[in-house]
């Protein structure tokens, strides 16, 4: 049984364009409204939020959120943004009140370690102990990390007669 390929229906390529405008535009509406604050006030602002997040709130599957976001840019108040800069993990607070987004922890380490004594500099251990009693809830080991990740080296490279 042979079928000829021009009778099944399909989607005119502007359909398909227009479809995906939709899909980008309702993208970026979601995550500007989760984001509102930051976009506001700045990177201290910056609330978790996931791929699977906007997928929920849109509709959509995660691959397609994904997709929509690599590449593409949004003009903002914080200068010009990739969507996937918006994506941040949770740290939970200690205290049950709203989570932290990791770029914002990251930013309160900077604060911590630019405003030390460079002749007796912050451990790890004491950064971990200022984050905890400012409410973050977060390990020795992920302040390590993040510590890294921001090029910073540790207390012990970073001490200054």
């Amino acid at each position: 049984d042979h079928r000829d390929l021009h009778s099944f229906p399909t989607r005119r390529s502007s359909d398909l364009i227009e479809q995906r405008r939709s899909t980008i535009l309702k993208v970026s509406r979601a995550i500007v409204e989760r984001q509102t604050e930051f976009l506001d006030h700045g990177i201290s602002h910056l609330r978790p939020m996931t791929l699977q997040d906007i997928a929920d709130a849109v509709g959509v599957a995660i691959s397609t959120v994904q997709r929509v976001t690599t590449g593409k840019y949004m003009q903002t108040p914080q200068g010009v943004l990739e969507l996937k800069q918006f994506f941040t993990q949770r740290i939970a607070s200690n205290d049950g009140a709203e989570d932290y987004s990791a770029k914002t922890v990251k930013e309160k380490l900077k604060d911590l370690i630019a405003g030390e004594d460079a002749r007796k500099p912050l451990s790890d251990q004491k950064l971990t102990d200022l984050l905890n009693e400012s409410g973050i809830d977060i390990s020795r080991r992920a302040i390590a990390k993040y510590r890294d990740d921001l090029g910073i080296p540790p207390a012990r490279l970073r001490k200054q007669l």
